[in-house]
């Protein structure tokens, strides 16, 4: 690990700044792209203290807006590739760090691209993640990527509270669900707190939160579409034990009981109660038999 750049430290983006940056572009901020734009710069540091990158990380950020995060990404590591899908703002993006990290701006490639449509990203392979995801598309982005991005080894993104909560819960919780078995099959997830709204312009009418993500090696034993085929087919209709919720996966109720015993899952078990090793072995249990 190397130090930060020091010497050419970045100025942060201040509400003031926020506001002015998006007169100068004529930006009304829409609900459609999840604009909701960081104007506190506590907030963008202690995202990136909690991302814990380093100047030999390759960091990706989806939707950096008008680049609250960017300035604070930029002296900590070694690159940042910026995804953006509006092309006024990626287009406005280099100025803006130009003007504000003088020093710093070869160290960013802006990409203008739907995050959830881009398949390769320019230069080295990325090691981190580090974004304020756009609430409404966060986990597609989130999954999409870790698909795509094997080299990632980390990620720190904030996301709407009940998301961070989805995608970090366990087996058992209310909120466990499809996106907390997904996330877990790529990496260890937890919380890593809450952000209030005033630390947004617009303010939304939602709490957001902080989830940390560490990439630990694939479960073995079946391919992942095919687990999330499984884990798709368990959560569709919740209140029905597995024999019930799979029937349609495995072409009966009496198919999906017996390829449930054959991978010791009691099928009188709700999709919530099983962790991802268990949707792996369901779904190893059907491919023995083809």
């Amino acid at each position: 690990m190397t130090t930060h750049d020091t010497s050419a430290e970045p100025r942060l983006l201040g509400s003031a700044d926020v506001r002015r940056l998006a007169a100068d572009l004529g930006l009304r901020p829409t609900k459609t792209l999840g604009q909701n734009f960081v104007i506190d710069p506590n907030t963008v540091r202690r995202i990136v203290r909690t991302a814990g990158v380093d100047t030999d990380d390759v960091v990706v950020e989806v939707g950096p807006g008008l680049g609250s995060l960017t300035l604070a990404l930029l002296p900590q590591v070694a690159r940042v590739v910026a995804v953006e899908i509006d092309a006024n703002l990626a287009a406005a993006l280099p100025g803006t760090v130009a003007d504000y990290a003088p020093g710093l701006h070869h160290r960013l490639d802006v990409v203008h691209a739907d995050a959830l449509r881009v398949l390769e990203l320019p230069g080295p392979p990325p090691s981190a993640l580090v974004a304020n995801l756009p609430y409404n598309v966060a986990v597609p982005v989130l999954l999409h990527l870790l698909e795509i991005l094997p080299n990632l080894r980390h990620a720190l993104v904030m996301v709407q509270k009940e998301v961070a909560d989805r995608l970090a819960a366990g087996p058992g919780s209310r909120t466990y669900g499809v996106p907390s078995v997904k996330a877990a099959w790529y990496a260890d997830v937890r919380p890593a707190g809450a952000v209030g709204r005033t630390v947004f312009w617009p303010v939304p009418n939602v709490d957001s939160g902080l989830v940390l993500l560490k990439r630990r090696e694939a479960p073995v034993g079946a391919a992942r579409a095919d687990v999330f085929a499984v884990v798709d087919a368990a959560f569709a209709q919740r209140r029905k034990t597995l024999r019930g919720a799979l029937s349609g996966w495995a072409g009966s109720a009496a198919e999906a009981e017996r390829i449930l015993r054959a991978a010791q899952v009691d099928p009188a078990a709700r999709g919530e109660q099983l962790a991802v090793g268990d949707f792996v072995r369901i779904a190893a249990a059907r491919q023995r038999d083809r």
